[in-house]
């Protein structure tokens, strides 16, 4: 048995969204997005009135859970950073994503946590943390980066040396990957070099157009140091089987990203004894052949992006409803009294945060990326 929940909780300081899915006798798992509404109170305050919250959430609302991955959304993380990284020492309880993607309500910070139960944790010493259940060990990582010449440097280093964690667990990039999101300083400039990196370093682990690649968002975003042009944040899964493991295309709204020169896939889901997760990638307004649907239209470009996740999703039986969370990126902060507008319209209960970050491609004004779940009954597979 289980059961799916949202809901909004409104306080002075703070407005939380949580997506529950409670699975009786199994893994629960909960997707937590919590912002600060007063924008006039300093980085501190709205910090500190998140981190409350959560606190409060862990031994009330969600009590028995623990985080295993967080990221927090910043507007300024060159003086914001060492800051949030003083306060949460103490709290520092999984993977850990801090990247500049200011939140677009006008305040400095947002938070989107997502809690598993029954689970155990550890930091490995590779940095990677793990969690494990039932047959599997799952891998996260958060916010890693390195100070290489350029971005192509940066990304290939940042490949290669996950490539290497990987293997100490005994896992492959092509087999156990099952998302990565790079977020890139000044996105217009330095994607090129991104996407040649990728492209080369995947070649070498079998990851080609012929046989797959991995779900991924790569936006604009930027670390507190402005030598970092690339960080990326990873999720792995070891213990489960190819054939657990599907991919989405929806050839009849989307084109294979190989056609346009990168290596993504366009969305992932990952069967399990008693349920069906759905990683969505960054996805905007694109039509079957590669090209921009709409240019210059919020509006349109929003309804079409929708479209493509919907028909995503639909190819793994999932819709809207079973989706955890929702990340907004919008190139043009004047968008977002309207986005925002049209997305309450439509979810107004699903968990979502809405960032600036620019897409890979000027004339994209929006994507989005989200995670879902949903009960699904697979007798041959170890549950979750």
């Amino acid at each position: 048995m289980n059961n799916k929940k949202q809901q909004n909780i409104q306080s002075e300081k703070t407005l939380t969204e949580i997506f529950k899915y409670n699975a009786e006798g199994g893994t629960s798992e909960y997707h937590v997005m919590i912002h600060a509404t007063n924008p006039e109170e300093t980085y501190e305050e709205q910090l500190n009135a998140i981190l409350n919250v959560y606190d409060n959430l862990l031994v009330g609302e969600l009590k028995g859970a623990v985080a295993v991955f967080k990221r927090y959304f910043l507007s300024d993380a060159a003086n914001q950073a060492v800051t949030l990284l003083a306060m949460t020492t103490e709290s520092s309880d999984c993977a850990l994503s801090i990247v500049e993607q200011p939140p677009l309500d006008g305040t400095k910070v947002a938070l989107w946590v997502y809690l598993q139960t029954d689970v155990q944790t550890q930091v490995l010493h590779n940095g990677l943390f793990e969690v494990k259940h039932s047959a599997y060990r799952h891998l996260w990582g958060g916010s890693a980066f390195n100070r290489a010449a350029n971005s192509e440097y940066q990304t290939r280093l940042l490949l290669n040396d996950y490539v290497m964690q990987l293997m100490e667990q005994n896992c492959k990039l092509a087999d156990n990957c099952i998302r990565t999101w790079f977020f890139v300083q000044n996105v217009d400039v330095n994607y090129a070099g991104v996407v040649k990196a990728r492209n080369e370093v995947f070649i070498t682990q079998n990851l080609t157009e012929k046989t797959h690649y991995i779900s991924s968002t790569g936006i604009g975003g930027r670390h507190a140091d402005p030598k970092v042009l690339v960080q990326m944040d990873t999720y792995a899964v070891l213990g489960v089987a190819p054939e657990q493991i599907h991919f989405l295309y929806a050839p009849t709204h989307l084109n294979p990203t190989y056609e346009y020169g990168v290596s993504f896939e366009r969305g992932t889901y990952v069967d399990y004894g008693d349920r069906r997760q759905v990683f969505i990638s960054g996805t905007a307004s694109i039509n079957n052949k590669g090209e921009v649907m709409y240019p210059g239209d919020i509006r349109q470009q929003t309804e079409r992006m929708w479209e493509n996740v919907e028909t995503l999703l639909k190819e793994a039986d999932c819709t809207f409803e079973d989706l955890g969370h929702m990340i907004v990126y919008l190139r043009d902060i004047a968008d977002y009294a309207i986005v925002r507008k049209m997305h309450d319209e439509r979810f107004p209960h699903t968990p979502k945060v809405f960032v600036h970050a620019p897409v890979c491609r000027p004339g994209w004004l929006i994507e989005m990326e989200c995670m879902g779940v949903k009960a699904c009954q697979n007798k041959e597979y170890a549950p979750f």
